[in-house]
């Protein structure tokens, strides 16, 4: 008994979490969408979901540099194709020829140095700290995964109501807007009895269309 009782507690706990991400979610799209990347473009446009990182990848490659790069950027890039040859795509093995370009010029040492700089903290990078044309492509990664977790969840609400209307709404109001239980009860409307034996169902029903187990 107490085993079942432990895995409902953590198929719950899932549950909540989830649902209690969407509003971060929601937040961080709109921050991600408004982003500008140079030329007048936004990381929504004008890109279809599918292929927004590809798109945005030629989009990007077909334009001048001046158009998306700081003028640092451009003495950067400038000193990269004065020195290297070979034009890797991979970031590591483009760190490594730029680690491997000598040179006696001091400020090209220095401008070289901080292009590594540059590579190392796209290579580190996770959530859009980087500049230029490769913090551009993270914040569309960034931007397409956060879309899909979005999609995923409207996805499992709205099959629910499709048969089972009151949960979908009870969860919707309990851990999506965050309303106390009282106010939850008042907008259903349902009484505070029909909840507590609503609740639990609606999250087990909820975890099956999740694939939470």
């Amino acid at each position: 008994m107490q085993a079942v009782q432990d895995n409902y507690d953590r198929i719950e706990a899932q549950v909540i979490e989830q649902l209690s991400e969407y509003n971060t979610i929601v937040g961080r799209i709109k921050i991600l969408e408004k982003y500008p990347i140079g030329n007048g473009l936004y990381l929504t446009e004008p890109y279809s979901e599918d292929d927004k990182l590809q798109a945005l990848h030629k989009q990007l490659k077909g334009l001048p540099s001046h158009m998306y790069l700081s003028r640092r950027e451009q003495k950067l890039e400038s000193v990269a194709n004065a020195y290297i040859t070979r034009h890797p795509a991979g970031t590591k093995s483009q760190l490594y020829e730029v680690k491997s370009v000598r040179t006696l010029d001091d400020d090209d040492k220095k401008l070289l140095k901080e292009l590594g700089s540059k590579i190392e903290k796209v290579i580190d990078a996770r959530h859009g700290t980087v500049d230029g044309y490769e913090g551009a492509l993270q914040r569309v990664a960034e931007l397409q995964e956060l879309q899909q977790k979005k999609e995923w969840i409207d996805d499992i609400l709205k099959t629910m109501a499709e048969y089972k209307p009151h949960y979908s709404e009870l969860l919707i109001l309990r851990y999506i807007q965050c309303k106390d239980v009282e106010a939850v009860c008042n907008q259903i409307p349902t009484s505070r009895a029909n909840y507590k034996r609503w609740r639990p169902m609606a999250i087990k029903e909820y975890a099956k269309l999740a694939g939470i187990e």
